[in-house]
């Protein structure tokens, strides 16, 4: 596979340059969490080094998307000089009869414990950030996590620290201004964190934007029928470019809000990864097209909350 020059940006105040498009790795969690699929070795094997070969330098995952870091660890570890890695802490799964359970523990000492597991699964002696895996406001005064965070750092186990949140709880944690990054669902179907990205942006966070393009499963619902009934109330299939797949138009609304750094994307099939390569390419919508379909997603009751 030729590596093609993929636009990278500074991931806010960490300094680690990222590739606008990212690697989510919840596909490689196998068929016991969250209701995923049986993945093979070879499976891992091939997409791992299909995406670090295609230029993708950032990979995201978590200590609770099953099967992934191990995966990682195993086929990718070896060339970890090649990529930008995040985990996620305050993570625990838990054995079930048929599928495991993904529960949180903020504790000091679990997320501690997280975070040594973690770096043995993947192979590495060090993450170039860590995230906070979706506590609210009170589970992360109650169990001090910044100051976890900041040991973490300061044991050199991660560059920096940011978190994955939405709202209701993301507005206090943009307030804090604390976080080094932030991970954020969105997508032109779902706008409510819009301005939200523009405030974290703002404290000097980097920005992740997690989302469900048709080609993937990552954020979750955004193939459900409702929210494609939105598209079509909208008109925004009037906006599409000629041959323009709806995927390649949701991406490219992504890359049109300027304050989001990278978006994660993942599947196992690699022929899905080479249309998601092909979607970034064709790079930003135009400005009329991007203010066009606010415009319309506006009217047609999808908007963005206050930040």
């Amino acid at each position: 596979m030729t590596q093609a020059t993929i636009e990278k940006r500074t991931l806010g105040r960490t300094g680690v340059e990222v590739t606008r498009l990212g690697y989510g790795t919840m596909e490689l969690r196998g068929e016991r969490i969250w209701g995923g699929r049986p993945i093979r070795d070879e499976q891992a094997d091939t997409i791992l080094n299909d995406v670090l070969d295609s230029g993708i330098n950032f990979l995201d995952t978590s200590a609770d998307y099953g099967k992934s870091e191990e995966l990682i660890g195993k086929f990718a570890g070896s060339r970890r000089a090649e990529y930008v890695l995040t985990t996620k802490t305050g993570c625990e799964v838990v054995p079930g009869e048929e599928t495991d359970q993904t529960l949180h523990d903020f504790s000091r000492d679990h997320m501690l414990s997280n975070i040594e597991n973690s770096l043995r699964l993947l192979r590495t002696d060090h993450l170039d950030f860590v995230q906070l895996h979706n506590p609210t406001v009170e589970q992360a005064e109650t169990s001090k996590v910044i100051d976890t965070m900041r040991e973490i750092v300061a044991n050199g186990q991660a560059g920096a620290f940011g978190i994955s949140s939405r709202s209701p709880d993301l507005r206090t944690f943009v307030e804090w201004d604390v976080f080094d990054v932030f991970q954020i669902p969105y997508s032109a179907l779902e706008r409510a964190h819009e301005n939200l990205i523009t405030r974290a942006h703002e404290t000097g966070a980097g920005v992740i934007v997690r989302s469900a393009a048709p080609r993937s499963s990552v954020g979750g619902g955004l193939g459900k029928e409702d929210r494609w009934a939105t598209w079509q109330q909208a008109g925004l299939e009037e906006l599409l470019e000629p041959g323009e797949s709806r995927a390649r138009w949701m991406l490219r609304y992504l890359l049109s809000h300027p304050h989001i750094d990278t978006v994660i994307i993942g599947t196992i099939n690699p022929d899905h990864l080479q249309e998601n390569l092909a979607d970034l390419a064709a790079g930003p919508l135009a400005a009329d097209v991007y203010a066009e379909a606010k415009l319309r997603l506006d009217r047609a009751g999808r908007t963005p909350e206050d930040a």
